[in-house]
């Protein structure tokens, strides 16, 4: 059994078990149990449930394993040739990891 959750405007697929980095969600803690209930689509052994936006009564629970946690770090270079101008920017992502307990349906 599986569902597809919207966690903070993205589209994640849920299954128990699963581990998910999703972006930095504020005033979350370690340990912390958290639950979504904009669940788009279920799928239970072959059976879909699609939402009409979402699907009443369903909710992914999930616990915080870590709040943040920093992505890879990605270089943006910028140069423009015969001109002698070149720009190098870093940027780390901040996301969150959480650990799926279970969907509910």
């Amino acid at each position: 059994m599986y569902a597809i959750v919207e966690i903070n405007g993205q589209q994640f697929k849920a299954e128990a078990g699963k581990k998910l980095f999703v972006q930095h969600i504020q005033g979350a803690e370690a340990q912390q149990t958290v639950e979504f209930e904009r669940v788009l689509l279920i799928d239970n052994e072959g059976t879909f449930t699609v939402g009409a936006p979402t699907v009443e009564g369903a909710k992914v629970v999930c616990e915080v394993v870590s709040p943040l946690v920093k992505g890879d770090k990605v270089l943006v270079f910028h140069k423009k040739r015969r001109k002698g101008f070149r720009k190098l920017n870093g940027h780390r992502q901040q996301f969150t990891e959480l650990a799926i307990k279970e969907v509910i349906a």
